[in-house]
């Protein structure tokens, strides 16, 4: 696998927009960037929007990257954007922020962390995530997601918007190299650097998803810039996809409110 992609290596569609925002979405673990199901489009009349394959998924299954690294290739690629990052895919957009804010215009972290701050608590999370990737790599992509999406936390999918058909486009060998790269028990904890992003910042979640609504409203009072969080009610981990229509209404509302931002041609 390679690592340190040029911008042009870094797979992506782009949904045309109204505006000159650009407005790019970085997905989950195990999806790809066709993963959002009716949000990119819900989105075109704020921004020009451009969904990407994170390293170790789809297209890009095989650049292997760690967040740092991943950070710093994705924003340059994508030039001044605001970034919409869900679970994994908020860590990676974080690093972004936190390499080149000169061209994270906002934030939009859905389900997302900044970390594990206890040096035990990471490591064991480190080990779980070496077993992980051991078991995609003996198992399978089909066995793996099935398994996958019988995690609680994704109590809130089925079969018409689990998008389990494109999670199986990714291969064993990327997931696995994602889990060890870029997986919460290998990220540094961002604590103690949420102060140094000042753009304004937007957490999603689920009414469902107590433990990452706890998590949202501790990390609004990091961000050194405006955060504000909103929970959908009766929806889960997976927001953007279990109730498009309200995630989408929210992030929009939260973008018709920004000044700026927009897209370097």
């Amino acid at each position: 696998m390679r690592s340190q992609p040029d911008a042009a290596e870094i797979p992506s569609e782009t949904v045309p927009g109204s505006r000159g925002r650009r407005v790019a979405l970085i997905h989950g673990f195990t999806q790809t960037r066709r993963c959002w199901g009716p949000v990119p489009e819900m989105l075109a009349d704020h921004g020009e929007i451009v969904t990407v394959d994170a390293p170790g998924h789809g297209a890009a299954a095989n650049l292997a990257m760690d967040l740092p690294t991943a950070g710093g290739s994705y924003a340059a690629a994508l030039g001044t954007s605001v970034l919409i990052g869900y679970s994994m895919g908020g860590r990676l957009a974080l690093h972004a922020a936190l390499a080149r804010p000169e061209l994270v215009a906002g934030l939009v972290l859905v389900g997302a962390s900044p970390g594990i701050a206890d040096d035990a608590e990471r490591g064991e999370r480190r080990r779980a995530d070496e077993a992980l990737a051991e078991r995609i790599l003996d198992i399978g992509i089909p066995a793996f997601i099935g398994e996958w999406l019988h995690n609680p936390l994704f109590a809130g999918l089925g079969p018409d918007n689990d998008q389990r058909a494109e999670r199986l486009t990714n291969t064993a060998e990327g997931l696995a190299s994602s889990l060890r790269l870029a997986g919460t028990g290998a990220q540094e904890p961002l604590w103690e650097m949420l102060g140094t992003i000042t753009c304004p910042v937007l957490c999603v979640t689920g009414g469902d998803d107590v433990k990452f609504t706890t998590m949202a409203r501790t990390m609004a009072t990091r961000f050194g810039g405006p955060c504000d969080v909103e929970v959908v009610p009766g929806a889960g981990h997976s927001v953007h996809l279990e109730n498009p229509e309200a995630f989408a209404a929210t992030v929009t509302t939260w973008l018709s409110g920004l000044t700026g931002g927009e897209a370097v041609r």
